[in-house]
C-alpha cells in the first residue's frame, strides 16, 4: 500500500472514479458520433428536394471526415482524453502533476472547436458551392452526429470540471491554504 495517498500500487478497475467513467463514456459517445452523418442538405422547394433525393446519400448526408478540421478535432480530443483519464488517472504522480487540469484543457479546446465548427458549418463546401447552394435554396444543416458529438463534448467538459474540483479539494496545497 502506498503510504502517500492510501492507495495500493497498480491499476484496478474498481478504483476508477465515476468522473473518469463519465469521461470514458463521453469518449465512446464521441467515437460513435464520428461514424454518423454530421451535416445534411435540405430544401423547402419540392423540386430541389426531389433533386437532392436523387443524389448519392454521401453527398446529401456528409460525414465528419468531409467536414472541416474543427469538426473532427473535438470528438477525437474527447475520445483520447476519456481513455487517458481512465488509464492514467490512478497514478498519483500524474494526478498531482495535473492530469485533471490537462483533461479540462482538452475538453475546453474541444468545446471551442465544436462551437467554431457549428458557426462555420457550411465551410466544408467551397465558396462557389456555397453560393450555388444558397441560390438554389439548399440549406446546410446539422445532422444527428453533430448533436451527439456536441453532447459528448459537454459531458466531458462537465466531468473534467468536477474532477478538477475534486483534485483541488483533496490536494496537498489545500492543507497549506487552511493553515494560513
Amino acid at each position: 500500500m502506498s503510504s502517500r495517498d492510501g492507495r495500493e500500487p497498480g491499476w484496478s478497475l474498481s478504483r476508477v472514479s465515476w468522473r473518469e467513467w463519465l469521461g470514458l463514456a463521453a469518449g465512446l459517445l464521441a467515437v460513435v458520433a464520428l461514424v454518423l452523418p454530421w451535416t445534411r442538405l435540405s430544401a423547402s422547394d419540392p423540386e430541389v428536394s426531389a433533386a437532392l433525393a436523387e443524389l448519392p446519400r454521401a453527398d446529401v448526408h456528409r460525414s465528419v471526415w468531409r467536414a472541416t478540421f474543427l469538426g473532427w478535432l473535438a470528438p477525437l480530443l474527447v475520445a483520447v482524453a476519456g481513455v487517458s483519464v481512465v488509464l492514467f488517472g490512478q497514478r498519483p504522480a500524474l494526478r498531482r502533476d495535473g492530469l485533471p487540469h490537462l483533461w479540462l484543457v482538452a475538453a475546453g479546446v474541444a468545446a471551442c472547436a465544436t462551437a467554431l465548427a457549428w458557426v462555420f458549418l457550411d465551410w466544408q463546401f467551397g465558396e462557389e458551392q456555397r453560393t450555388f447552394l444558397a441560390e438554389s435554396g439548399v440549406a446546410v444543416e446539422a445532422a444527428f452526429g453533430r448533436y451527439l458529438g456536441a453532447a459528448a463534448v459537454l459531458v466531458s467538459l462537465v466531468a473534467a470540471t468536477l474532477d478538477v474540483r475534486a483534485a483541488v479539494s483533496r490536494g496537498p496545497n489545500r492543507r497549506r491554504a487552511g493553515a494560513r
